[in-house]
């Protein structure tokens, strides 16, 4: 048996297909959605991911309100920027790309977004939404796995899912929208402190590992036919690439592929949907703020 390789770049390219359908909608009722996406200096990861982004922005028709400041930019310099974007009425996505500066308290930025503009998911207002299933935007990576689960009709009612991670980015919440009603999974979440991982991952149906480490999850650690999604991404020297990197997950690919059902690739599975998920709350953002428009 050969697992079903789910096609991340496929599913996403169709979700930001269906963004850019209702943004060209929403033009000619006279909103333009727009993103603000703050970058502080110069780590090439983040780079990277905001180049991504504001691919993805100019693909689906969006205003790309993107800000880069110097690496010496002070807390009180960006929290006066956020202030100035919170109050304008044509931005409606607000994202600070983390990690920040030493210098920069992250808890203190991310407080410091409105929740209405929060597209991100990370404002403890948008946390507590989701916890008890109250409209408001939903973290991009974790909605993203589970909008891959919906797109490739996996039955997830009734099935024991089983985390590995407790991040409030990636684990926490997916363990929570895994166990909301329209998803219906019973769940268990791992951790460092998980004593016999390997009797816990065996009774999976479904496998979210997003653990920060290669190699966290092998063959001899999954029941045939289970489904593996494998959010990590680790940078391993490869002289062969001009890179002289290449990226690999948090599982062992080349071993689960022969047992499990269906596997995300890394890259190409989880990555692009992270993004489309972005797309989508900022679209949502904005018709939020149309539905306000004419209420008034």
């Amino acid at each position: 048996m050969s697992a079903v390789i789910i096609d991340g770049k496929q599913i996403a390219a169709d979700v930001r297909a269906e963004v850019a359908a209702k943004v060209s909608q929403l033009k000619e009722k006279g909103v333009a959605p727009c993103l603000a996406v703050i970058l502080v200096g110069e780590n090439p990861a983040s780079v990277s991911y905001v180049t991504g982004k504001r691919k993805a922005l100019a693909e689906v028709g969006m205003v790309d309100r993107s800000i880069t400041l110097p690496e010496s930019t002070s807390e009180e310099e960006l929290l006066k920027l956020i202030d100035e974007l919170n109050a304008d009425k044509a931005v409606h996505g607000i994202l600070v790309q983390l990690p920040l500066p030493k210098h920069i308290n992250e808890d203190k930025v991310i407080m410091a977004i409105s929740p209405e503009k929060d597209v991100d998911g990370f404002h403890p207002v948008s946390v507590g939404n989701m916890m008890i299933g109250r409209p408001g935007f939903l973290p991009c990576t974790p909605h993203g796995i589970i909008v891959l689960l919906q797109k490739m009709g996996i039955e997830t009612s009734g099935k024991h899912a089983v985390v590995i991670g407790r991040s409030n980015i990636v684990g926490k919440p997916v363990s929570i929208l895994l166990a909301r009603k329209d998803t219906n999974c019973t769940v268990t979440m791992c951790h460092t402190g998980t004593k016999n991982m390997a009797e816990i991952t065996k009774q999976a149906d479904i496998l979210v590992v997003a653990s920060g480490h290669p190699h966290t999850l092998t063959g001899d650690m999954v029941k045939d036919g289970a489904v593996v999604i494998d959010v990590g991404v680790n940078r391993i020297p490869d002289a062969s690439k001009k890179s002289g990197f290449r990226l690999i997950g948090d599982c062992d690919f080349d071993d689960l592929v022969e047992k499990a059902s269906y596997i995300t690739p890394v890259p190409g599975g989880v990555g692009p949907m992270t993004i489309a998920m972005l797309m989508q709350n900022t679209l949502e953002s904005a018709e939020n703020n149309l539905e306000l428009r004419m209420q008034n």
